[in-house]
């Protein structure tokens, strides 16, 4: 059945379509055949939509008929099984269906797409079928591409005819013209409008010159051609000229002399002109503008400008009159100067040259003043001179005067001022020497204020001099000044009724110190003081001589250290021999010099007090350390550091079997001459523990006071007691008691062997062998025996507990011990050599248990 509709639905379509098409009719007939008449507008190269009913058909068929033929061709149908598109609708562009309607769309139309479009739907075809034929005219339109522009003549004469022609290349009519100018400025404005491409310009100006481009416009679109430039020629006109600087006379133009005048001209003209300048009709310069640098009054005279276009071969001229005038050169000159003994001022006031003269006078209120002769040395009429003699009394502190000049060839009077004033600051005196040290410059200033002051010195012994001008200096032979006497200044200003005065009071230098007599201990560095009391006038330099007399420097012996008005000089490691003594301070200036001494004492240290081992004790059975205490004589300060605790073995003769260096035997016990010191730089310690001892060796202690520079006596050498139990102290209380009632026969035994050991040198060196021959020189003094370097120099002492730390110093020597050897440590004793000195150690044993 749908094949028989289709074939019914072309058939009526072809003996139909040419009634329908031309009447345009909706016919309705028994079986409910619809037409509907549409017209639809398409752009080349874009989408269109070809609309068939509202609703979705069973069936439908687009057809395509070409403009100027009545053949139907199909190029779309759907009859219920899909949509077939036939070739025919590639020549029409890319045809898709639109889903859920009998709608096409038409992408990248083409120009063969123009015509007209049947939809034939079919509604209800199972039931009463229903027909709709749907005519859709679609207009295909061009847009406009690529439109330029034409003119006759770009370069027209003015007053001539051009036209203008907008040529396309593709677009659909009809098409509006139009024609924008744009000016050299950039202002664009619409020229003129037309349907028609070509426009005829009459009578051109030189308004019309600038830009032009034509617009092209369609339904489509609208589109711009490029841009040519319309150049009018034309001129010149009759020129314009303007001089600078503008001044306007009666006769045209003026200038003043030796400024720079400047003439420029110009015409309008195109291409532009060129121009001549001629000054009474002789050919002077070409080119717009005109300039003379300083003109002077000869130029006076007629310029004329003539302005030629070469490309039309026209010309044009103009003439002007220019006066040169020339004033006086700057302005009034004002200046004012103490008269009658600095009691009036005398005002002048002169301003030359111009033409004609010019002429100055004093404004302002001068009532007091009376005309004063100037002489000006010659009579000129380009000369012109006033002065006015002004009395000073009654002035102010600060006054102003005014001298007017006027000219002709001025537009305003030229004024000249002048400043009558005090200076502002007090009269400054002050005194200088030069290197050469011959002489001395007394100068005295009074800066400032105008006119300027009088200034003159006034000295003690009728030294001085006459009176200056702003400044004065007094010049004095070197040394040659009074010491304590004033020297004065005198200061005169016309504006001030008293004088003014400064005194300048030269005085020799005054050296003072802290301490006329310094003392120190050896080896420390003292610092001698010398003060300058402030004095007029400073002194050159301060010198310090040493006790020797001779000129010190800053070396490593001394320091010195200078600041305004003082002058310090440090003796460094002071030495009681060569340092003490008088050092002198002195200095100068140019009135006189002066010295100052000062008395140096180096003092030696004094000796350190005696210290006594009061507790030397195993700390335990172990017998590898041993417990020390100690009592100091006095505690007063007396200038000491610390101690060197001394200690050395002390071993049975079948324990020291073997060695052969460094041990000697004394009544039956092998002693060592070394002793190892520990140095303990705490002067408050009292407790010390040496520890690291070798168990078999038995040992004995000593401890020696030692201060800055000198170590003392050495207490008594100890052996240290075993730990006891409860019962120790008496025990060790009654071996003390008998060991001192057995040793008081023993030590007068001993004494006496000591005081005859020249009677009983056998028995004597027995007990005590033979001694070093320095053990048996009476010393004193701790003073009297320096060991160490030749002039009582320091050796170094390491911390109280450091293995092997060192402490070195001048030790005085003791009458009851040796001197102990110069290393001192606190290590582990190395076993005794055979060539060392052997110490001997008294026992006494008490007797009894």
């Amino acid at each position: 059945m749908a094949s028989q509709l289709l074939g019914l639905a072309f058939l009526f379509l072809r003996s139909s379509v040419a009634n329908s098409v031309i009447n345009g009719l909706q016919i309705t007939t028994t079986g409910e055949v619809v037409y509907q008449d549409t017209s639809v507008f398409g752009v080349v190269g874009r989408a269109v939509n070809l609309e068939c009913g509202p609703t979705l058909p069973d069936m439908y068929i687009w057809s395509f008929t070409m403009p100027g033929t009545e053949a139907i061709k199909a190029v779309l149908y759907n009859l219920g099984q899909g949509v077939r598109i036939q070739k025919l609708a590639e020549t029409l562009g890319e045809l898709t269906p639109i889903s859920s309607s009998a709608a096409v769309t038409i992408n990248k139309l083409l120009i063969a797409a123009e015509g007209l479009y049947t939809c034939q739907a079919f509604y209800d075809i199972t039931g009463e079928p229903k027909v709709y034929y749907y005519y859709v005219h679609l207009i295909v339109r061009v847009p406009i591409t690529n439109p330029y522009l034409l003119i006759s003549d770009t370069s027209p004469v003015e007053g001539s005819t051009v036209w203008m022609s907008c040529k396309l290349e593709n677009g659909t009519g009809p098409v509006q013209y139009s024609w924008e100018h744009e000016t050299r400025t950039g202002n664009i404005t619409t020229f003129a409008q037309s349907t028609s491409s070509t426009i005829n310009v009459t009578n051109v100006s030189r308004n019309n010159t600038g830009w032009y481009r034509c617009v092209a416009s369609n339904d489509v679109n609208s589109e711009s051609s490029n841009r040519l430039l319309l150049d009018i020629i034309f001129g010149p006109d009759v020129p314009q000229i303007d001089v600078t600087p503008y001044t306007i006379t009666e006769r045209g133009y003026s200038a003043l002399e030796r400024e720079t005048v400047s003439l420029m001209c110009q015409a309008q003209s195109n291409p532009a002109s060129q121009y001549v300048w001629f000054y009474n009709n002789s050919q002077v310069y070409t080119g717009p503008q005109f300039t003379i640098t300083k003109i002077l009054r000869m130029h006076t005279g007629d310029y004329s400008c003539l302005a030629q276009n070469t490309y039309l071969n026209t010309n044009s001229r103009k003439t002007i009159s220019l006066t040169v005038y020339y004033p006086p050169d700057g302005s009034p000159s004002c200046s004012l100067e103490a008269a009658l003994n600095y009691t009036s001022l005398r005002l002048l006031c002169s301003w030359s040259g111009g033409f004609p003269s010019p002429s100055v006078q004093w404004i302002g209120d001068l009532k007091d003043a009376k005309q004063d002769q100037v002489d000006t040395g010659h009579k000129s009429s380009s000369l012109t001179n006033t002065a006015l003699l002004l009395p000073s009394e009654g002035l102010p502190s600060s006054s102003f005067f005014t001298c007017a000049g006027s000219h002709v060839a001025l537009r305003q009077s030229a004024n000249c001022s002048t400043h009558a004033y005090l200076p502002t600051t007090e009269p400054n005196c002050f005194a200088y020497v030069l290197e050469n040290k011959q002489n001395l410059f007394l100068s005295c200033s009074w800066d400032g204020g105008a006119p300027k002051a009088l200034v003159w010195w006034e000295g003690p012994g009728g030294q001085g001099n006459g009176g200056e001008e702003n400044a004065n200096i007094l010049i004095l032979g070197y040394g040659a000044a009074f010491s304590g006497k004033p020297y004065t200044c005198h200061a005169k200003h016309p504006l001030l009724l008293e004088t003014k005065t400064c005194r300048l009071t030269l005085e020799a230098p005054v050296l003072l110190t802290q301490r006329r007599v310094v003392s120190v201990y050896e080896g420390s560095d003292v610092q001698l003081t010398c003060n300058l009391r402030a004095n007029y006038l400073p002194v050159n330099d301060v010198t310090w001589f040493n006790n020797q007399g001779e000129d010190v420097q800053g070396t490593s012996k001394y320091v010195l250290l200078r600041k305004s008005g003082w002058t310090n000089l440090t003796v460094r490691d002071t030495d009681g021999t060569k340092d003490s003594g008088e050092y002198r301070c002195s200095t100068s200036n140019a009135v006189g010099g002066t010295y100052i001494n000062v008395t140096l004492v180096v003092k030696k240290y004094p000796m350190p007090p005696n210290v006594t081992l009061v507790k030397v004790m195993y700390n335990s059975r172990q017998r590898n350390a041993v417990e020390l205490e100690w009592h100091v004589q006095s505690e007063e300060d007396s200038g000491w550091t610390g101690f060197i605790l001394e200690h050395t073995p002390v071993s049975e003769k079948m324990g020291l079997k073997g060695r052969n260096n460094g041990t000697k035997e004394t009544d039956g016990r092998i002693t060592t001459t070394d002793w190892y010191s520990t140095a303990i730089q705490e002067p408050k310690l009292r407790s010390y523990t040496v520890a690291k001892l070798t168990p078999t060796f038995t040992y004995q202690f000593r401890i020696t006071p030692v201060n800055y520079r000198t170590i003392g006596h050495p207490s008594a050498a100890r052996t240290p007691v075993e730990p006891g139990n409860n019962m120790y102290g008496a025990v060790v209380g009654a071996a003390i008691g008998g060991m001192i009632f057995a040793a008081i026969p023993t030590v007068l035994l001993l004494i006496y062997i000591v005081r005859n050991r020249n009677n009983n040198s056998r028995l004597h060196d027995m007990l005590f062998g033979s001694q070093h021959s320095q053990s048996r020189e009476n010393i004193n003094f701790p003073e009297d025996e320096v060991v160490g370097s030749s002039e009582g120099g320091t050796e170094e002492m390491g911390g109280p507990s450091s293995p092997g730390s060192s402490m070195a110093l001048p030790r005085a020597a003791s009458p009851l011990t040796t001197p102990p050897s110069a290393t001192l440590t606190a290590s582990q004793p190395p076993p005794p050599g055979d060539d060392e000195p052997v110490s001997v150690i008294i026992s006494v044993k008490a007797a009894g248990s």
